[in-house]
């Protein structure tokens, strides 16, 4: 517990630190990660005996931020669409083409890539205030919900969640975990609103739109954090790898907050 606990504090440092300086820094470091997250989870899929073509999701994952940068983040879905079709191409004309390797293949495409590029994608909003109240949001919705559902279910217990994909999750963690992240997005919100100047304070996401990242957010984070397991579970790995005493690899610490960062960079665009 206490190499766990060490361990995510300096986590949450880095992560604050990531947040207050924003911009290129942000993004590189989503690079670096979203890259690790990817090596992690083809790594799964390859030791369950799939047969995984890789280098489209690679291409795409090198292409996209220059892209981004140069076009904007509306090329995001078309170089998603170009890595998916290549990528089952290039299982179509294998010798024995077979459809899991292909359906498998374009998993960490959806599973990875995409929220990546929207992590991405936020840390290039401007200006940097609203910026940094949206990077906020992504971290501490998944995170303080995964810290609360943790701490909750381990000491009330109660009838589990999910029994099949994660044996250790309770229904009563579940809703502790709602709730932690319906606080994060008040506590950020709350922030915001105090430091941020006048000038910038209409173009902060709402009230109404943070408590609805705090709840839809973290049923959504919930969801990333079961289909990782499911994933690990379908693999008959553990941890992703162990990168981070106590926490596991790399994708046991994105996937909730990578779940998230798709329907926040969706609430930017409706919202």
């Amino acid at each position: 517990m206490a190499q766990r606990v060490a361990t995510g504090s300096i986590l949450v440092i880095l992560g604050l630190v990531l947040i207050y300086f924003g911009g290129a820094l942000m993004a590189v470091a989503g690079i670096l990660c979203i890259g690790v997250a990817l090596y992690e989870e083809y790594k799964a899929l390859r030791s369950a005996g799939h047969q995984v073509t890789t280098w489209p999701t690679w291409t795409a994952l090198a292409v996209s931020v220059p892209l981004a940068l140069i076009c904007g983040n509306k090329v995001i879905i078309p170089v998603l669409m170009a890595a998916c079709v290549i990528t089952v191409t290039c299982v179509i004309f294998r010798r024995e083409p077979k459809l899991y390797d292909a359906l498998v293949s374009v998993l960490p495409l959806f599973s990875v890539l995409l929220p990546g590029l929207c992590i991405i994608a936020l840390s290039l909003v401007q200006p940097l205030s609203v910026q940094r109240t949206l990077l906020g949001l992504l971290l501490a919705v998944p995170i303080l919900g995964d810290t609360l559902a943790f701490f909750v279910g381990s000491k009330v217990g109660g009838p589990k969640l999910c029994p099949p994909v994660s044996p250790n999750k309770t229904i009563s963690g579940a809703l502790a975990g709602l709730v932690g992240s319906l606080l994060a997005a008040v506590i950020v919100r709350g922030i915001a609103g105090a430091i941020c100047a006048p000038t910038t304070q209409p173009i902060l996401p709402s009230w109404g739109v943070c408590v609805f990242l705090g709840v839809f957010g973290g049923a959504v984070s919930q969801v990333g954090d079961l289909f990782a397991s499911l994933v690990k579970r379908h693999c008959g790995i553990k941890d992703y790898s162990n990168l981070f005493p106590g926490h596991g690899g790399m994708l046991d610490r994105l996937d909730s907050i990578l779940f998230m960062s798709v329907v926040l960079y969706c609430a930017t665009i409706l919202f």
